[in-house]
């Protein structure tokens, strides 16, 4: 199991910081890794229309761990403000991401950020590597969410 999570404290008010990071399309701005964003068809309905919504599903391109990857995320439960919680739809390496935004004050807002999994088949075998890899990852995508929206 891989379970990796982090927190940080941002000096802007909790619902812009949970505006910013629950919409898909600013992932690239503030996760390193993160290349591009696709919102892709839910069920029959063609596009997922926008803004995020529970069973909005999206893709997203990565570099991790020198591999390019595309994984797929279906939002599973979210509450504008509070949290957000999406699971990857398919892959190899079966995927929790949550968000977590807690209001401190009028303009301060911490935000947990968790990753947990359960590799499965080869990806077993680098499960301690990707945990580290991760929880480095994870600590400078939250310090560039800092800076970016503490300008």
């Amino acid at each position: 199991m891989v379970d990796v999570t982090s927190k940080i404290i941002i000096a802007a008010p909790a619902d812009n910081v949970s505006a910013y990071t629950a919409d898909p399309d600013n992932a690239p701005k503030w996760y390193k890794n993160i290349k591009s964003v696709e919102w892709l068809p839910a069920g029959q309905a063609g596009k997922t229309p926008k803004p995020l919504i529970v069973g909005s599903r999206v893709a997203f391109k990565a570099n991790f761990l020198g591999k390019e990857l595309t994984y797929i995320y279906e939002i599973k439960d979210y509450v504008p403000g509070q949290h957000l919680v999406m699971s990857t739809f398919e892959g190899p390496f079966p995927m929790e991401t949550t968000y977590r935004w807690q209001r401190i004050d009028d303009n301060t807002c911490s935000m947990t950020l968790r990753n947990a999994g359960k590799p499965a088949g080869f990806s077993k075998l680098f499960a301690p590597f990707m945990e580290m890899a991760m929880r480095s990852a994870n600590k400078k995508d939250l310090k560039l969410l800092k800076h970016i929206l503490e300008k």
